[in-house]
């Protein structure tokens, strides 16, 4: 088949067309912008999607992703404030808010922020100790961020966050510091035990404190017993004399023989009770107390003369029929208990 001229021009214009259609049909993939240049001047940016630019007149002049990237910071020295050489490394994040300006304010985006976190670590940390460089890594972050955010912002840029990774002191240094932190430890350590010492001896004279005041309390509350009772005792003591004597003073008979007869016995019983041997010369027998009883009451008789209602008479005792011993000297040879052995002198 032969085809004509006018066959040859019609497959010429339709391959033309569809040429034509390839080039002002552009895709735009989700989370880029292209920009769009018109004899090389920006004119417009597309978003993603199906975009017609007209052929031949406009251009994509740049193609920018805008999610956000991250651009890792390699390790630089840092000299501290106080003249101290660590090795610190970082990770920024970053993203493009305008992709105009990104594509045409600066020149190699990703090198230009590199080297502006670079120096501005540098300047942040060069402006701390240390100790403050090591304990405080989140304020060094918030001062870096804030630092390259206002830096890049005319870029249309914006930086999420800048991390710092690892700050690695000298070998030197990081011995020099372990020395000083177990010496801190060790001396709160002994603080600490100085404080609990301090604290036990302080309870302990709480403790001793409180029992001698118990015991103080104790022993005055059983003086301030022992003395009522010795007052209750006198009490009795000075109300039972008291009628003892009136009972005298009446002409009672009775009276007088029953005071005579238990201090009498008393002395007898203190004397039976005790605890060695030994001799004692006594005015009286023991077994005859009924009998001295009798001769005190008769003396008694004597003193205050008789009285008119003289008592029943006594029942004298049975004449015993041991020898005679004068009544007024006795030996106490032996005594045990409440048994008494006498004999005579």
């Amino acid at each position: 088949m032969v085809l004509g001229g006018f066959d040859i021009v019609v497959i010429a214009l339709v391959v033309f067309v569809i040429l034509v259609l390839f080039a002002g049909i552009k895709t735009v993939p989700q989370g880029y912008r292209y920009t769009i240049e018109r004899f090389g001047r920006y004119t417009r940016t597309l978003e993603p999607g199906l975009n017609l630019i007209t052929p031949f007149i406009e251009r994509v002049g740049a193609r920018m992703n805008v999610m956000e990237q991250v651009l890792n910071v390699p390790t630089q020295e840092v000299i501290t404030k106080d003249n101290a050489s660590v090795s610190a490394d970082a990770v920024s994040f970053y993203q493009i808010l305008n992709a105009a300006e990104a594509a045409y304010q600066v020149s190699n985006l990703e090198n230009a922020i590199l080297n502006l976190t670079m120096t501005n670590i540098r300047s942040v940390m060069g402006s701390m100790d240390l100790d403050e460089l090591l304990s405080n890594r989140d304020a060094i972050n918030d001062r870096l961020l804030r630092v390259v955010d206002d830096a890049v912002q005319p870029w249309g840029i914006k930086v999420t966050r800048v991390e710092i990774k690892d700050i690695q002191p000298p070998r030197d240094l990081v011995d020099a510091m372990a020395r000083q932190m177990k010496a801190e430890r060790e001396k709160r350590a002994q603080v600490l035990e100085a404080e609990g010492s301090r604290n036990a001896q302080i309870l302990r004279a709480e403790g001793a404190k409180q029992s001698a005041i118990l015991q103080a309390e104790g022993q005055r509350e059983a003086a301030f017993r022992n003395a009522e009772a010795r007052e209750r005792l006198a009490e009795a003591e000075a109300k039972a004399t008291k009628m003892v004597s009136e009972a005298i003073a009446s002409g009672n008979v009775q009276a007088i023989n029953y005071f005579v007869a238990q201090k009498y016995t008393e002395a007898l019983a203190a004397i039976g009770t005790a605890g060695n041997s030994k001799v004692v010369l006594m005015p009286v027998e023991a077994s005859s107390l009924i009998g001295s009883l009798g001769g005190i009451g008769a003396i008694a008789k004597e003193v205050f003369g008789d009285n008119p209602t003289p008592p029943a008479p006594r029942p004298q005792p049975t004449p015993r029929t041991t020898p005679a011993v004068n009544p007024f000297k006795v030996k106490v040879v032996a005594s045990s208990g409440r048994d008494l052995t006498v004999e005579a002198a």
